[in-house]
């Protein structure tokens, strides 16, 4: 392997794993706290780039979309959360199903509405050009979004390490019954960290809709990449959101590049080891439920 290509591939799976870490964030927030795995995340996903889309269409700008998207799917999520999900609450089988029978509903909605063709948003006209990085030409975009997930990162952490509504995530993640027995509405929490997940989940789906296009399944293989980051780096735990997001992109674009007919081995093995050695990921703690 030659440097420039070593420098492409490990730039592909950084800025792949910044995309990652945009979705991930939230949905390990969504499965540490609440205990499930929302597997409408990468549904929201794809319905937030197709809203983003429609905007542009309509002659918005790429920064429009991406919140408008983001808003869409905050409302959406809502909506999911309140009158669905809490009927619901605390009844494993229920909870999967539910957000199973949603995402095949979400796909077939977003099929009707907007077909089965790839479609590649538009890059903002800012961001359009490319740099050189040690010999290698590169697309501004994507160095757009690693600074999008290292700022996200940094607001994360500074919610969840200095702010009291993080505080209370955080104990929510380790001990929902005594968030509880402190008086603190769990439900309000809920939906707080729900709407948050879903929120970026659609700002995701419209830079996702750049990084790698809109189509159908696109939803599930994305989601796929998300449940891989939670069980590598834990439940609920920044950290873990932020190192198996790199580590999955890195793997993906290397696993690609290299050995193409491996490349889902070497994305799924880690994970299978990990569950194996440590259940909890990386990062993750033991919960009381």
């Amino acid at each position: 392997m030659s440097g420039r290509q070593f420098v492409l591939l490990s730039l592909n799976g950084i800025s792949f794993g910044a995309l990652l870490f945009l979705l991930s964030s939230g949905f390990t927030l969504i499965f540490g706290l609440m205990r499930i795995v929302n597997l409408a995340h990468g549904s929201f996903y794809l319905l937030g780039g197709y809203v983003g889309l429609t905007l542009m269409q309509g002659g918005q700008s790429f920064w429009v979309a991406m919140i408008g998207g983001a808003l869409a799917i905050a409302i959406l999520g809502f909506v999911v959360e309140r009158g669905l999900l809490l009927r619901v609450r605390g009844r494993t089988m229920p909870e999967v199903l539910l957000t199973v029978g949603l995402s095949l509903i979400f796909a077939d909605l977003a099929l009707a509405r907007w077909g089965g063709d790839p479609i590649l948003l538009d890059r903002p006209s800012q961001f359009a050009g490319t740099v050189e990085l040690s010999g290698v030409t590169y697309p501004e975009f994507r160095l757009l979004v690693l600074g999008l997930g290292i700022l996200l990162a940094a607001l994360m952490w500074i919610l969840q390490s200095r702010t009291r509504i993080g505080a209370i995530i955080r104990a929510g993640v380790d001990d929902r019954e005594m968030v509880s027995a402190l008086g603190i509405n769990v439900n309000a929490v809920f939906t707080g960290v729900f709407v948050f997940g879903a929120l970026l989940a659609g700002m995701t789906g419209v830079i996702g809709g750049v990084f790698l296009s809109l189509y159908p399944g696109a939803d599930g293989e994305i989601l796929n990449f998300a449940l891989v980051v939670v069980i590598l780096g834990g439940l609920g735990d920044l950290r873990g959101a932020i190192v198996g997001s790199l580590l999955v992109g890195l793997i993906d674009s290397f696993g690609r590049s290299l050995t193409p007919s491996l490349s889902y081995f070497l994305l799924f093995a880690p994970m299978a080891l990990i569950l194996i050695f440590r259940p909890r990921g990386l990062f993750g703690r033991a919960t009381v439920d």
